[in-house]
């Protein structure tokens, strides 16, 4: 909101304020002021001139000599090129040692010619000419006939003025006006607030307004209040310089009195209002209603607009004439032949208005003030103002009365404040008057305080004053924060620190970052086909479906991070980026419901891609394409930094969406059985086809599981002082036996002696029996104490052996 320190200052006296230390106290109090924007651009010596007569240059086509008076005793020559010159004119004269920007005007020769000074147009003189009515775009600035000739340019085009712009937040919509912006200045500056009575100069002349037009509602939840005036024998003409200068201040473009004063008004009082030809109007009726189906609406902007069934619109007896909040329909614009118009006011339902708006992409300033929801006690008095303009300068004579349907006045809120409660919410000792002369300076009526209550009345204009940390608020910025004593800290205090979640989340960040894997962040978003590319986590439940989805390919929370981690190896494969070792740490999130009735499920998982060759091909290193091992050499380096190594055991599987011979589920061993936790393996031969992806190898771990079962921390032993015995076996098992299940059954009849076990050869085929392999390990005895003895390894090693004979028929290889 672009708000004029001029204008302001016909409602509250800025004596001895400066723009600048205003902005500074209107921020310090809470409402951010963006900049301050002085109108006067460095020009002066400029004033007004009346052009008597004009002739052609005798030596250019293009020039033409003006005689000029400007107000000096003596006519001025001037030299002017504009095409729109002309005699019985009204201009700004830039006087010889005039300035403008960039430029200082000298008494000079052109062609021969002496000129004695400059005519100007808008853009020399700094003004937005975008701002400025079409006609008056190009060529020298034409100012109003009335103008009086000899007057500084600076207050006629009221450039002696310094904009404040307003950033507001959507809670401060009583600042979108002169008058909310005036009532907080008034607040800030704690001076007297001078407002003027709307009615005071409406004179209704005519016949009865309800004889002439009659208004009805829809459904008044959507507009609660609507009312019109009816005004005949207008006449279109440019607005008053004064309105004009006012509106381009504020960033609105002038068009005709009509309209310029609907806007004036709108940005004095933050009413919106719209004026229809009432000559235009079918069947004398005017009412709100919703959209038919299939009816359509041409707007002021000329287009053809599809309106929905839920589009809150203006009708007259033939249809829509208008988007109730948002535009006027071109069919009931006011023109130059209009002779009466109807007026227009009402309180729309602000987020039917927001949701037209969106649906058309079409914002206006109306809606934006509609959307933030206005004062619904501004109705009737900007009606009647606009009204008053538009007798005044447009010849209009109003009708009596206003005619109207819905609600008439909203109703004052009154807040029960406790003086307890706000002094320790502040942590201040404000007594009641103090408390009373603050809500006095923002106009809030207030009684006095009963059993330490204070009854606030909150006027209509402040809607987003709701309850009582609202007043609290309110009374905090006046008061100022910076005259509210700090105060230390009392109680215990405890040092921040990380959960374990995040503590062990971040080691494994740096763990796989350090091992040479890059960490990416995936969409959490994803196709519904991608939901079921990898079930392991989504077993027996659903996906969760957006409800506002930002595309088809959006559609779904994901289910898994591999659709994601493979679309990255995708985008990375395709710009010649084959080797990755990718790595995600985020959340998955699944439903049991059909329609959500509760919060999902949402469960933080580890994903791990590997693609491409080990290491880059150098002169001394062979290209090596990553396998199934490299994959599970990382796992067990998280599973070995978390200390679960041995608690951790894989299960050749065929999960979908892996390679059936080249994949393993992953269990988790617990004392109350072993719980799966994860996948691992190559992609699918079909799915890697069908991505267009050489062999990759891709898991996912619940990482929830891994946190519970985590040690606390890292556990450090001291170097073994004792020598160690090595032992090798090799045994000749069924093919079908996994190594990780001898590896177990050795570990648990080792005991405490077996430190270490290792698979360090497996033979299949030439001389063994069908059916059969040869797996040798590798076996690392070792007592803390002292050295151990042949006898003491024989015994331990003759029981493992006597295991594996046992349980898996394994017999020893000579």
């Amino acid at each position: 909101m672009k708000v004029s320190t001029a204008w302001l200052a016909d409602y509250i006296s800025l004596e001895g304020v400066t723009a600048d230390e205003l902005a500074d106290k209107i921020t310090t109090a809470g409402i951010e002021i963006d900049g301050v924007e002085r109108r006067n651009k460095g020009i002066s010596g400029i004033v007004t001139g009346y052009v008597k007569s004009k002739e052609k240059h005798p030596d250019a086509d293009k020039l033409n000599i003006c005689i000029v008076d400007a107000g000096q005793g003596e006519d001025l020559q001037i030299v002017c090129g504009a095409k729109n010159v002309a005699a019985g004119q009204k201009v700004p004269v830039a006087l010889v040692g005039a300035k403008l920007p960039g430029l200082e005007i000298k008494k000079a020769k052109l062609r021969g010619v002496l000129s004695q000074g400059m005519i100007c147009s808008a853009k020399e003189l700094g003004l937005n000419d975008k701002l400025l009515p079409k006609e008056l775009q190009e060529g020298i600035l034409v100012l109003p006939e009335h103008t009086e000739v000899g007057q500084d340019i600076l207050k006629v085009l009221g450039l002696n003025d310094e904009i404040l712009d307003f950033d507001l937040t959507p809670n401060r919509s009583d600042c979108l006006s002169m008058i909310g912006a005036a009532y907080e200045v008034s607040a800030v500056l704690g001076r007297e607030l001078k407002l003027a009575d709307p009615t005071a100069e409406l004179v209704e002349t005519g016949g009865k307004a309800a004889d002439s037009i009659t208004v009805t509602i829809e459904d008044e939840a959507f507009c609660s209040h609507y009312a019109v005036r009816y005004i005949a024998g207008v006449k279109t003409a440019p607005s008053p310089l004064w309105i004009q200068n006012r509106l381009m201040a504020a960033g609105v473009r002038p068009i005709n009195n009509i309209v310029d004063i609907t806007n004036y008004v709108m940005l004095e009082y933050g009413q919106p209002l719209h004026a229809f030809d009432g000559g235009q109007l079918q069947g004398g009726t005017i009412g709100v209603r919703f959209a038919r189906e299939g009816e359509g609406l041409v707007t002021l902007d000329g287009q053809d607009r599809k309106l929905e069934p839920q589009m809150l619109v203006i009708a007259d007896g033939s249809g829509a004439i208008g988007l109730a909040g948002v535009m006027g329909g071109l069919s009931t614009e006011v023109t130059a032949d209009t002779v009466n118009i109807v007026l227009e006011s009402a309180k729309f339902d602000g987020g039917t208005v927001r949701k037209t708006s969106r649906q058309l992409g079409l914002r206006s300033e109306a809606s934006q003030r509609f959307e933030k929801e206005v004062d619904p006690n501004a109705v009737i008095p900007a009606l009647n103002r606009a009204a008053a303009l538009i007798a005044r300068y447009a010849g209009g004579m109003v009708h009596e009365g206003v005619v109207q349907a819905g609600s008439v006045f909203g109703q004052e809120k009154v807040l029960p404040l406790s003086l307890e409660k706000l002094n320790r919410y502040l942590g201040t000792d404000l007594s009641l008057l103090e408390v009373k002369t603050l809500f006095g300076r923002l106009h809030f009526k207030c009684g006095d305080a009963a059993q330490g209550i204070v009854e606030v009345e909150v006027p209509t204009r402040r809607g987003d004053i709701t309850q009582d940390v609202d007043l609290i608020e309110e009374i905090a910025r006046l008061y100022g924060y910076d005259n509210i004593p700090t105060t230390l800290i009392e109680g215990t205090t405890t040092p921040g620190a990380l959960t374990r979640q995040q503590s062990l989340r971040r080691e494994l960040r740096r763990l796989l970052s350090l091992g040479g894997y890059q960490e990416v962040m995936g969409y959490s978003f994803i196709q519904p086909e991608q939901s079921k590319l990898f079930p392991m986590l989504a077993e027996g439940k659903q996906s969760v479906k957006l409800a506002m989805p930002m595309s088809e390919e959006r559609s779904v929370l994901r289910t898994s991070l591999l659709p994601q981690l493979l679309d990255i190896a995708l985008y990375n494969t395709n710009r010649r980026q084959g080797d990755l070792a990718l790595f995600e740490i985020g959340n998955v999130f699944f439903t049991e419901e059909e329609e959500l009735t509760r919060q999902p499920s949402e469960l933080p998982v580890l994903g791990l891609l590997l693609s491409g060759t080990r290491a880059a091909k150098q002169w001394n290193v062979t290209a090596e394409p990553v396998d199934f091992f490299d994959l599970k050499g990382a796992l067990e380096t998280v599973f070995a930094h978390l200390g679960l190594t041995d608690r951790v055991v894989y299960e050749g599987d065929a999960p979908e969406g892996y390679h059936p011979g080249r994949s393993a589920s992953i269990y988790l061993l617990q004392a109350e059985g072993r719980v799966k936790i994860g996948t691992m393996g190559q992609l699918h031969p079909e799915l890697q086809r069908q991505m267009d992806l050489e062999d990759t190898y891709v898991s996912e771990v619940l990482l929830q599981p891994l946190y519970d079962a985590a040690r606390a921390q890292l556990q450090y032993s001291e170097l073994h002082r004792f020598p160690g015995m090595e032992r090798d076996i090799a045994v000749v098992v069924d093919d079908a036996v996994p190594a990780g299940h001898l590896i177990g059954a050795i570990r648990e009849h080792g005991g405490t002696l077996l430190q270490n076990v290792q698979v360090f050869d497996v033979y299949t085929g030439g001389k063994m029996e069908a059916g059969k392999k040869s797996v040798a390990l590798s076996l690392l005895y070792r007592h803390t104490e002292h050295t151990l003895t042949d006898e003491e390894v024989v015994e331990v090693h003759d029981k493992v052996v006597s295991a594996l004979e046992q349980t898996f028929g394994a017999e020893l290889r000579k």
